[in-house]
């Protein structure tokens, strides 16, 4: 099976109404068109699930939170409705947990690299291990963070945020981004950061669902435009990914 076919996307609910959705995929949980897809779907329709309180979302394993784009369907994509249509997969998945009107707790429990970090800024409330370190590499590729860009930089700020766009090949720490706002709080195992999570999705089950569908709305407030902003984005990345500079850039990530 090709690498762009594989991976999975899974959502449990307990009795409290605690949804985790999880996904995985062999390459450092990377994200290719399929995934993406299913995960904004399985977004929207626990938003729209009245016996969901409060969603979770991880990644599966012990390691990398997340590799971001696939490599893989990058490096075949070869016209411009193609790349904007993979990109848009990012756009949706942000689009979709900004608009769900429930809270969403982020699980990072390793490396989260590119579209990694656009889903680690999009939860509500995102909790990490010591060992999850941020990178935008996207730049190091020959694109951008476009898609991603809006989201990290509500969370981080401007400041931050160009930094990593700009120092592409630079890991920052997850206690970096931990002062920067994107992680609420750093754990040195993935059992305290579980413990953790646990009390605070118990905590919000048992709140006023209206009183948080309320608060997500005015957290987000500002960012309605963002469908279009994002599938805009989505193009300039989709128009740069053609490019031979940046093909060679990818094979030579590739090859590492």
């Amino acid at each position: 099976m090709k690498a762009t076919e594989q991976g999975t996307v899974e959502i449990a609910i307990n009795d409290k109404g605690i949804a985790t959705i999880e996904f995985f995929h062999p390459l450092s949980n990377s994200l290719p068109g399929k995934i993406l897809n299913k995960l904004a779907d399985t977004i929207t329709n626990a938003g729209n699930n009245d016996a969901i309180k409060v969603i979770i979302i991880k990644s599966a394993g012990e390691k990398a939170f997340c590799a971001g784009a696939s490599f893989d369907e990058l490096i075949s994509i070869n016209d411009l409705d193609t790349g904007k249509v993979f990109f848009s997969g990012f756009a949706n998945v942000i689009n979709a947990a900004r608009k769900c009107p429930k809270l969403i707790i982020g699980r990072v429990q390793g490396k989260a690299v590119g579209g990694g970090v656009g889903m680690a800024s999009a939860v509500d409330f995102c909790y990490a291990t010591k060992f999850a370190s941020v990178k935008l590499s996207e730049l190091a590729v020959g694109i951008g963070p476009f898609v991603v860009g809006p989201a990290v930089e509500r969370k981080v700020g401007t400041s931050a945020m160009s930094m990593m766009a700009i120092n592409a090949t630079e890991w920052y720490t997850a206690e970096w981004a931990r002062e920067k706002g994107l992680y609420a709080e750093t754990f040195d195992d993935v059992m305290q950061m579980d413990e953790a999570i646990k009390v605070l999705a118990n905590k919000l089950a048992s709140s006023n669902p209206e009183a948080m569908r309320m608060l997500k709305t005015v957290f987000w407030e500002g960012t309605e435009h963002w469908d279009e902003l994002l599938v805009k984005r989505a193009g300039m990345s989709g128009k740069l990914v053609l490019s031979d500079f940046t093909k060679n850039a990818i094979n030579k990530f590739k090859k590492k």
